[in-house]
């Protein structure tokens, strides 16, 4: 309950701040050893059944259980932004009880689905999910004794040394000198430069800025010491590619206008650069006024927003290309074997346990599936029975080979531009449809990796998958009232919350989130992206996303061992998805930290890698996460 009411004080911030379940993993152990000593043993008899409060010394089982329910409720529900624009930039309300169902729906849909797909993304030895070897080695840093040669340093030694460094280390970039956040050291050189700024500014295109604070850097794409090297490689080439290379070409050759407005941002505009009054082309039941569309004008956006939405374009057709090319055999072969078959030492020795059958994920899935279809019937969310199941559709769809991605690669792409591009052509000028939509075809696949994740850490950590189903539930349930309480109470409270006059809660997510309401659901695609736009270009990136993987599979089937098998397009194309909020300054800083670990020091101190590498990452999340807990937040 503490780690979401506080991820939801970060959430609304302009310097969102990365909370994950390692905070509970840290600060759960010391508490967990404390009522192990001090609650009584006395056994109460129940029905029967003799239980007591304290079973026995705290065991890293009880550990991992915890972390689980943590981890469920450490993220932020996505829904929550549709309940932020509907009250700041729509104006609009339907009360607690429908946000409610709103965020436990489009959640607990993606566990269902989660469920079905345990098959073929958690059972099988090559589904690693390297976002969870942190949280393992970590594990196996407070509940394991080693065996060491004189002098050196244990596990718990070098966490406790690192936490205790960045606790006190992120005081200077979050309070006391939040320069350092973001040195933009080649502006010096000639601070009235536009272009110069433009181009190396932290506010522009970020070359040659520096950032000494670990919270930016990891914001959007998690540690740079679990992703792994060939993963960060196709990163790296697609952030090139998009923020360095396309996105200044487009800007200085003056594509779509380019100069007229800035050369990154998520804002809104007229064709004569001003900001895009979107109150003023709706009609009292918020759908688009189309007399007064016509007399306002057409809506503009910046390139940098523009090409990331072509790219994300490429990104989506090219999933299934390479899905299909790479993976037939191995989808093929998983259903075939199904689950008795698997390989996978971790999950032969859970086979101790009872399984949870398909049929509760069914169950739970079509209970939320219906419960969805009321929510959206009952309260005016513009959004019919039949668009809710083809979102839920959509999101089953692409759960798998973005599942296959995740699992080795720790990141994943999102549904959210196929998601708009599908509603919007469907329902054009209904925006709170539109989101709605997104919400139940985006996040339901995107809480259905969360929970697949946390099924890999059970296996690896042998929990019985009975005791992770109820703990995974009544995790999520906590979470959605926590996360609706704390929204709503921000909202009211604070003044000015999501505007520029709103101080330090400026509303990152909210604000894109909003943006993308008004391009995809208030203007719609077939208006922005149609013949007759400026912007009807991007359009190709689908067909070109579609066939990119092709040459790529052939060329690394012809001549195999080279370098082009490390080659991932979905991964080169999709990654960059997360600009914006997340500014390039941050993307470039990540992949410096990660060529230094996953890269120099796994190749030349591998010894140190091996023993080190996930605790240090463990112990800076955990440091600053914990840290924040005692910063002002004004």
């Amino acid at each position: 309950m503490l780690i979401s009411r506080f991820r939801y004080d970060c959430f609304f911030r302009d310097a969102p701040m990365v909370v994950s379940g390692l905070v509970i993993q840290l600060l759960s152990y010391p508490i967990g050893k404390f009522m192990a000593r001090v609650i009584p043993t006395t056994d109460y008899s129940i029905f029967g059944k003799k239980l007591t409060l304290n079973p026995g010394p705290f065991n890293v089982k009880e550990h991992v259980l915890i972390t689980i329910m943590a981890n469920c409720g450490a993220g932020t529900a996505y829904a929550v932004d549709i309940i932020v624009i509907q009250r700041v930039f729509y104006k609009q309300d339907f009360g607690f009880f429908a946000n409610l169902l709103l965020i436990l729906t489009t959640q607990l849909v993606g566990y269902g689905m989660a469920g079905i797909l345990r098959r073929y993304l958690v059972y099988p030895a090559a589904m690693i999910w390297p976002s969870n070897l942190a949280t393992v080695a970590l594990f196996n840093t407070l509940h394991r004794r080693e065996e060491l040669a004189p002098g050196q340093w244990t596990r718990q030694k070098f966490f406790a040394a690192c936490a205790i460094g960045s606790f006190l280390y992120y005081w200077i970039p979050a309070y006391i000198f939040p320069a350092i956040t973001a040195l933009t050291l080649l502006c010096y050189i000639q601070p009235s430069n536009v272009v110069l700024s433009q181009l190396t500014g932290s506010q522009g295109l970020g070359m040659g800025v520096l950032s000494l604070d670990w919270n930016t850097i990891t914001a959007f794409l998690g540690s740079p010491l679990i992703t792994p090297w060939w993963a960060q490689v196709n990163i790296m080439l697609g952030f090139i590619l998009f923020a360095w290379i396309m996105v200044p070409t487009a800007y200085y050759l003056d594509i779509w206008n380019a100069k007229t407005y800035p050369i990154l941002s998520s804002k809104l505009f007229t064709t004569e650069g001003y900001y895009y009054d979107t109150l003023s082309i709706l009609t009292p039941a918020k759908t688009l006024d189309e007399p007064m569309y016509k007399a306002y004008g057409p809506l503009r956006i910046t390139t940098f927003f523009a090409i990331s939405y072509g790219i994300g374009f490429a990104g989506l057709t090219a999933i299934l290309t390479h899905t299909f090319l790479y993976h037939r055999k191995q989808i093929w072969a998983q259903w075939k074997e199904a689950r008795g078959a698997s390989q996978d030492v971790h999950y032969k020795l859970m086979q101790a346990y009872r399984e949870v059958p398909e049929w509760w994920y069914l169950i739970l899935f079509c209970i939320t599936v219906t419960l969805s279809i009321i929510t959206c019937e009952v309260w005016d969310y513009g959004l019919p029975w039949w668009c809710v199941l083809l979102a839920v559709g959509i999101s089953a769809l692409f759960s798998l080979p973005i599942g296959l991605i995740q699992a080795v690669t720790n990141q994943q792409p999102g549904l959210n531009i196929l998601t708009e591009f599908i509603i919007g052509y469907i329902l054009p000028g209904r925006p709170i449809a539109n989101v709605t939509f997104k919400t139940y075809g985006y996040i339901s696949m995107s809480h259905a990796m969360s929970f697949l994740g946390d099924l890999k850490l059970g296996q690896y950590m042998k929990i019985p998958p009975r005791t992770m189903f109820m703990t995974q539930l009544i995790g999520t349930f906590i979470a959605g009232f926590v996360n609706l309480i704390t929204a709503n109470w921000l909202l009211s409270t604070r003044p000015n919350i999501c505007t520029p006059e709103g101080g330090h809660f400026t509303c990152l997510s909210a604000n894109v989130f909003y943006s993308a309401s008004v391009i995809w659901g208030v203007i719609a695609p077939e208006r922005m992206f149609g013949s007759t736009s400026i912007y009807h270009p991007l359009m190709y990136f689908f067909l070109a996303g579609l066939f990119i993987p092709v040459p790529f599979f052939l060329v690394s089937r012809r001549y195999p061992g080279t370098i082009l098998d490390q080659i991932h397009i979905p991964v080169l194309l999709t990654s960059t998805g997360m600009m914006p909020p997340a500014r390039p300054f941050q993307y470039a800083n990540w992949l410096v930290i990660g060529f230094c670990f996953q890269y120099c020091v796994k190749r030349y101190y591998n010894n140190w890698y091996q023993r080190f590498n996930y605790v240090l990452s463990a112990a800076l999340d955990s440091g600053v996460a914990v840290s924040a807990q005692y910063l002002p937040l004004n």
